[in-house]
């Protein structure tokens, strides 16, 4: 016998059918009102036949909302290399910094785009995406700013009390600090390490709560954003720390809530690039030291996991080399030597090349790497191959110090992906 749960559960299964197919066709032309339609459509259907409208009103807001962020992600995410290799432009350049721009990130609120920078000035600087203009300078800082990051736990809805952007800076004069993006004012000062404070990096859990930074004092620390405490020093490094990563959440295996460890990483690693020629790998609950990769010839200045859960380090060095690491076997997998100077950024590009036998979010086969030999580079991880070279300006940039991937927003639906990167003498310009 049929009952009202069978019922509803092949109604359910419907629906998906239906909702996948028109949402798909609404989010592609950028029709809000063909979603809200859509949506009726099937409420009123389902209400007429059984009655149950609002628990399944609930389930529609909620499924609607993870399938459109889903698939914007795809679609933000998914580019074909050969497309920007053959399209691909000087966007926009900024200018303001004097001297080397150490680091950009980059984020939206209120509706804008902006960048932010860190610069061997001293100063960070925030810029607007669109205009192209600088819309804050924040000075406190006493030498070089090596890293920047917008707090993703100080911009969430759960501090309430920030209605603008918190931006986080590391300085080789050995603070971290925190700056309110309306006023221009530093927040909080984190003090602790006893040399220059290289990279940082907000985890990705916990909403960002908790920041890693790496140091000249050969250690690297965790913060507690929240109170500003220091939770733990990880030493092991003999020489300078200089680049920190979280692993991404896709490599985070165990589901299970803990509190076990320092913070409760619930199965997360930090990994450690330093001038000691080694990547480390940390356990960020047990605290421990789980790896150890060695074959660079000289300094590691960057390092970056794969965000697509294929077991992969990439990172770059002093010694003109870009290294593929395989994390469960602690063994190198490449070396990319094509690079005739540093290589101080290193990147997993959101590009595939196009004679992949798939285009999926799991199958990102290649990575971008920046030099001093003023090139950026594009290399297959498959094949070993180097793909697509791009030229900085040699009167004006002297080489690329710094590197990332955006998904700019152009108009409603549509998105393009762009290259930004920080330059030796101060330019910091996006590639579309």
């Amino acid at each position: 016998m049929t009952t009202l749960i069978d019922e509803k559960e092949t109604l359910m299964q419907l629906v998906l059918v239906s909702l996948n197919f028109n949402l798909s066709k609404a989010c592609l032309y950028s029709e809000k009102e063909e979603v809200q339609i859509i949506i009726r459509h099937w409420i009123r259907i389902l209400d007429i036949k059984l009655g149950w409208i609002d628990d399944f009103d609930k389930f529609v807001v909620n499924y609607v909302t993870l399938f459109f962020f889903y698939y914007l992600f795809i679609a933000i995410t998914i580019f074909m290399l050969d497309i920007f290799c053959s399209l691909s432009k000087l966007r926009r350049t900024f200018v303001g910094h004097k001297g080397h721009v150490w680091s950009i990130d980059y984020s939206i609120f209120g509706g804008n785009q902006y960048l932010c920078s860190g610069s061997e000035d001293s100063t960070v600087r925030v810029w607007d995406v669109k205009t192209g203009k600088q819309v804050q300078l924040f000075k406190g800082h006493s030498s070089d700013v090596f890293s920047v990051k917008f707090s993703p736990y100080h911009n969430s809805y759960r501090v309430v009390n920030h209605c603008y952007p918190t931006i986080c800076s590391s300085s080789n004069d050995k603070t971290i600090r925190f700056w309110d993006f309306k006023t221009a004012k530093e927040v909080q000062s984190l003090n602790g390490h006893t040399d220059s404070v290289c990279g940082i990096v907000f985890s990705p859990f916990s909403n960002g709560q908790y920041l890693c930074s790496g140091s000249f004092d050969k250690t690297i620390r965790l913060w507690d954003v929240k109170t500003f405490q220091p939770l733990h020093v990880f030493n092991g490094h003999k020489y300078h720390a200089w680049s920190v990563e979280f692993s991404p959440p896709k490599s985070n295996k165990n589901k299970n809530n803990n509190s076990i460890g320092v913070i409760g990483g619930n199965g997360y690693t930090i990994c450690s690039g330093s001038w000691d020629k080694t990547i480390r790998l940390w356990d960020v609950e047990t605290t421990k030291e789980l790896a150890v990769f060695k074959g660079h010839k000289d300094s590691v200045m960057s390092v970056k996991y794969s965000q697509y859960d294929t077991n992969t380090i990439c990172s770059g060095s002093r010694d003109n080399s870009v290294r593929l690491w395989d994390i469960r076997s602690n063994k190198e997998i490449h070396a990319f030597k094509e690079h005739i100077n540093i290589v101080w950024a290193v990147e997993y590009s959101p590009f595939v090349s196009n004679d992949s036998a798939e285009t999926s979010i799991i199958n990102q086969n290649t990575i971008c790497s920046g030099s001093r030999d003023n090139t950026i580079r594009f290399w297959d991880i498959r094949t070993n191959k180097q793909l697509h070279l791009i030229k900085g300006d040699f009167n004006k940039d002297y080489g690329i110090i710094s590197l990332k991937f955006l998904a700019l927003k152009k108009s409603n639906c549509i998105w393009s992906v762009n290259l930004c990167y920080g330059s030796y003498e101060g330019p910091i310009r996006i590639w579309e």
